[in-house]
């Protein structure tokens, strides 16, 4: 059958100065039906010519023009585009779920493409988040030779994530990789709120300066530096949230969520890290 019907490149030959190919295959009209098939002959054991037609049974089916696979198991695609107001985390949790109503323990799925991007950076940005949340903390607590000075600054974390998240809802915007990367940024920008007032505080302390004197002068005079870096830094990150230039859209979660994380961070900063000084640095109090 491959001799008569593959066409397979037996040899060359050269004529005329050309190289041409010998290729072996039946002619057209004997080979342009299925039904051709059996009128081939093949030879026994004894060198007796048989016709094909009285060995092999024909059964036409349909299969596919080729297999796809993924992983070296047989797969299937399946791709579905987002409902308006819908996330790639909203369509994956959805895919799961059909696949479990609908697929028995024989089936596996995987992600590809956008989706296995979003997996595998929420995973990341996670562990990203929680690596420098940690790392802060234990250079503070170098920098400040103790453990509650830190955790006092990193208050400021949870209200600039509350601003973050607030603003994401009410401008309509979704939790993305470059909504996610502005809140691994805001750890830092807005933690130097922190240290400002618990640095200075410190040193009010050690001069003799009276425990809720020092904390209500600590947060009066930083005022004024919180206020410029972080308006400065809100500006810087506004054009980024208004989407200007080309292709900005894609990255406008990023700017909201560091605009609003810093503005909310900032309206809040001077009552809560001075009120939390307050009550978690006793010991100080008493030594002071």
């Amino acid at each position: 059958m491959q001799l008569a019907f593959s066409g397979n490149r037996l040899s060359y030959f050269v004529m005329n100065d050309k190289q041409y190919q010998v290729i072996g295959q039946m002619e057209l009209e004997r080979r342009d039906k299925p039904t051709d098939i059996t009128s081939l002959y093949v030879r026994n054991s004894s060198g007796n010519l048989i016709q094909l037609d009285n060995l092999v049974k024909m059964q036409e089916r349909s299969s596919p023009p080729q297999l796809y696979h993924y992983n070296r198991y047989q797969s299937a695609t399946v791709s579905a585009g987002l409902a308006p107001g819908k996330t790639i985390g909203d369509g994956v949790k959805e895919m799961q779920r059909i696949a479990k109503d609908q697929l028995d323990e024989t089936f596996s799925t995987a992600l590809t493409g956008p989706s296995r991007d979003y997996e595998e950076s929420s995973s990341n940005i996670l562990f990203a988040l929680c690596l420098a949340i940690l790392l802060i903390y234990l250079i503070l607590a170098a920098q400040f030779e103790s453990f509650i000075d830190p955790i006092i600054i990193i208050l400021t974390v949870p209200l600039a994530f509350a601003g973050a998240f607030l603003s994401l809802w009410y401008f309509n915007q979704t939790m993305n990789i470059f909504s996610e990367i502005g809140i691994i940024m805001l750890i830092g920008l807005v933690t130097k709120n922190g240290i400002l007032i618990v640095e200075f505080t410190n040193q009010l302390k050690e001069k003799g300066v009276p425990f809720m004197e020092a904390v209500v002068q600590g947060a009066t005079a930083r005022l004024r530096p919180i206020l410029m870096t972080s308006l400065a830094t809100a500006l810087g990150a506004l054009p980024i949230a208004m989407s200007l230039g080309a292709a900005a859209k894609s990255r406008m979660g990023m700017g909201i969520v560091v605009v609003g994380g810093i503005l909310f961070s900032l309206s809040l900063t001077l009552y809560v890290i001075p009120a939390m000084y307050s009550y978690l640095s006793k010991k100080q109090k008493k030594h002071a």
